[in-house]
């Protein structure tokens, strides 16, 4: 290349007239300077010959192609020559007249095309491309077409991608959280359903059946009425099922009398559905849960207790039911008695028990030992346990067919046969029961649903035992044993089991009240220690704690008091008068603990309404959980109470908190924590399902 380049420079003259002119068309290149044609092709890279026009000196440059093709001895000598001329050459080129840059120019378009046509064997492409000027043209539109083109393609195959995922994160970043925050809302309502009846609790429970993966509230409702003729005294009694998602009303079922019970969760096979129960004192009628049309009902008198949810019994792949009943009389024993699941017939018939003691009913609780063998635990004072497969040969007078009333447990066998009777003694003393309950932690929040998951977890447990009234327990289901013991005053209110500290086991939340102070604490589930403590005036309610479990591992308290007592002394200043109580009505609020900050309280709202019961909800696609209440609210001219059911998303409620601060000890410690580090923690934290 380098010697046809100087041929073209230095010898412009020369065109081998004696061997005739050049023709592109007819005469082939010499494969011998291939090489050389090659070397042309890198000359562009460095930035010379761009324009792809042929110049004046195309002539000149044909005529030293033709010089080469002869390959004389003399042409090889200049060639040698010329080469050794090449470091002068390019030391002058760039002071050249315009004519010879042409003149290079021209030169390296024909063998650029010259050494394409070489390599890939393009004979049509490389023939137009050397039939001259104007030849060229076509050819090159056509190769810059397919090139756009590729071009296109690649660009596409890289821009398609690329704007799928924008619209993904804006989805993600905008409408996503939108849709959240439109949900958010719509969980935060409060109804007016009936009358409050004064502080009974009622009737209440979460399911979710329209389908929008938030569970919806169930409630026993007493309203007034003037039409003699539908129920005795005035009153309507009927089971509600309001929507989680804005609070209207699903369905209404009237009853004949005050529902104490409503169950849900209990799986129907023809036709696939959810069924609810519907518990008053003397009927258990079942509806669907998604239209309340009616199923089943069974007849009963003097029911006391919720339904159990037992295996299934007679083979219809429906778990089967347990209730207890006892009369008003004393001198009648209390009874259970199994119900089918899938009609609502009683199966056999019920069984009685003469229990000597007298007390608050305990259970009935369904227990499955470690060898899989199946105990109903019940009592009046005392806790007594019998084998599900006496019941039920109790009851029908037949051999169990199932294969779950066939499993033994050694070990419960033989605590039996030293008893010398049928039961087995869970506890006997001279002091009462109280409280009997699962060591499971969100045990209560969904209020016995009739799911096998949520019943699983809570009949495989050790129970928490309150007995005396002052005396906290945790027994051992291996052997019954008491793990510790732990005395308090005087417990109101049924322990909250949830994880405080961080070992894993779960502890507990009690608190008793006396004197106009409420005193609140956290033992510890391992040992019976003491954890945490705080006292506050008394709100004056009877309504349970609730432990929710967060995503940190451990759980938070919700419980309702008034204003904390930061020292002992303040107790006589926040103690009012009987005629400043009366005057002044209580305010009560909603406080939220979480174990990282042990001396601060988050309060969540407040009101004068009074609390009788509550439920948490959890979201799972939202990581909340909603806190539902039901309150008791005073109208005006002495008209009844009205009843209030309230649902408050968690993350909503603590988004808008205030930060209460107990009394800290004297003692130094850490630097006390600021309201932006506390705020940032609580608006960080999500809930979960234990």
């Amino acid at each position: 290349m380098a010697a046809a380049l100087s041929r073209a420079l230095k010898l412009p003259g020369k065109k081998g007239s004696e061997l005739g002119e050049y023709d592109p068309l007819t005469q082939a290149d010499s494969e011998d300077e291939s090489e050389e044609d090659d070397l042309v092709l890198n000359y562009p890279r460095n930035g010379l010959g761009r324009d792809s026009c042929l110049g004046a000196g195309s002539s000149k440059l044909r005529g030293s192609r033709s010089g080469r093709l002869v390959g004389t001895p003399e042409d090889e000598a200049q060639e040698d020559e010329e080469e050794e001329e090449e470091d002068e050459w390019r030391e002058r080129l760039p002071s050249k007249s315009r004519q010879d840059r042409d003149n290079v120019k021209g030169m390296q378009h024909w063998a650029h095309r010259d050494s394409g046509r070489e390599r890939m064997g393009e004979d049509r492409r490389g023939s137009g491309s050397m039939g001259g000027a104007g030849l060229g043209v076509p050819s090159g539109d056509a190769e810059e077409k397919r090139m756009r083109v590729k071009m296109a393609v690649r660009s596409a195959v890289f821009l398609v991608p690329v704007f799928c995922a924008t619209v993904v994160v804006l989805l993600y970043a905008f409408l996503i959280p939108c849709q959240k925050g439109e949900l958010e809302k719509k969980l935060q309502w409060e109804k007016a359903l009936g009358d409050a009846g004064g502080v009974t609790p009622p009737a209440l429970a979460l399911w979710d059946v329209d389908g929008d993966s938030v569970e919806d509230v169930f409630l026993g409702v007493t309203a007034w009425t003037n039409d003699t003729h539908i129920t005795q005294g005035n009153k309507i009694y009927s089971a509600v099922a309001v929507s989680a998602v804005g609070g209207h009303v699903l369905w209404r079922k009237v009853m004949q009398e005050s529902v104490m019970y409503i169950q849900c969760g209990l799986r129907h096979n023809s036709p696939p559905s959810d069924v609810c129960l519907l518990i008053s004192k003397s009927i258990i009628m079942a509806v669907n849960g998604t239209t309340g049309k009616k199923l089943w009902s069974v007849l009963l008198k003097n029911i006391e207790s919720q339904a159990v949810l037992l295996p299934d019994l007679q083979g219809d792949s429906v778990p089967d039911l347990l209730v207890a009943t006892l009369p008003a009389d004393e001198t009648l024993d209390l009874s259970l008695t199994l119900i089918s699941g899938q009609t609502g017939a009683i199966l056999g018939r019920p069984v009685p028990f003469n229990l000597t003691a007298q007390g608050k009913l305990i259970g009935p609780l369904l227990h499955e030992t470690q060898q899989g063998a199946y105990y109903i635990l019940f009592g009046l004072g005392n806790v007594e346990a019998i084998s599900l497969r006496d019941i039920y040969i109790r009851a029908t007078d037949k051999t169990p067919i199932s294969q779950v009333l066939r499993r033994k447990d050694v070990s419960w066998e033989g605590l039996q046969k030293a008893n010398s009777s049928s039961f087995i003694h869970i506890y006997r003393g001279s002091e009462r029961v109280e409280y009997l309950l699962p060591l499971v932690a969100g045990f209560g929040s969904n209020h016995n649903s009739l799911d096998s998951v949520s019943n699983l977890n809570a009949s495989r447990s050790d129970w928490v035992l309150v007995y005396g009234s002052s005396k906290l327990s945790v027994l051992k289901q291996r052997d019954l044993h008491k793990e510790w013991t732990f005395t308090t005053p005087s417990i109101h209110s049924q322990p909250a089991p949830g994880h405080f500290n961080s070992d894993g086991v779960l502890d507990l939340f009690i608190q008793h009240s006396a004197n106009g102070v409420m005193k609140v604490q956290i033992i510890d589930g391992a040992n019976g220690h003491h954890l945490w403590t705080a006292d506050f005036v008394c709100p004056h309610l009877v309504l349970g704690t609730s432990a929710i479990s967060t995503s940190t591992g451990q759980s938070v308290f919700l419980f309702w008091a008034s204003e904390p007592i930061k020292t002992q002394r303040n107790v006589t200043k926040t103690t009012m008068s009987p005629g400043v109580a009366a005057a002044e009505p209580l305010i009560r609020k909603l406080f939220l603990l979480h174990p990282v900050y042990p001396t601060i309280l988050l309060e969540l709202s407040s009101t004068t309404d009074t609390a009788v019961t509550s439920a948490v909800s959890y979201q799972e696609h939202l990581k909340d959980a909603t806190y539902i209440t039901v309150s008791s609210r005073p109208t005006p001219d002495s008209e009844p109470s009205a009843r209030i059911v309230k649902s408050m998303s968690l993350k909503g409620a603590i988004g808008k908190g205030r930060i209460v601060r107990l009394g800290e000890s004297s003692n130094p410690g850490p630097v006390k924590p600021g309201a932006f580090e506390v705020n940032k923690f609580f608006r960080h934290l999500s809930f979960k399902r234990q």
